[in-house]
């Protein structure tokens, strides 16, 4: 996943942490504003979250935040 995406995501799910706490989900959805502006970023998302990861519509943003870490 591109760089600037995986630190957009990284961003956004310790800000979700900070406002809900520590058992907040996430979907991928949550990364991009509700109109459809990068359709490509939202493809990469969407098939790193869904075929590479095979994970559920919802996840907890910890999870995320450690797959992300991960692959840096």
């Amino acid at each position: 996943m591109h760089p600037s995406l995986q630190t957009k995501i990284l961003a956004i799910c310790h800000k979700k942490i900070a406002q809900k706490g520590d058992n907040v989900g996430v979907s991928f959805y949550a990364f991009f504003a509700n109109k459809n502006d990068d359709p490509d970023r939202l493809m990469e998302v969407a098939t790193w979250w869904i075929q590479t990861h095979q994970l559920d519509h919802f996840e907890k943003a910890h999870k995320i935040i450690a797959l992300i870490e991960a692959e840096q």
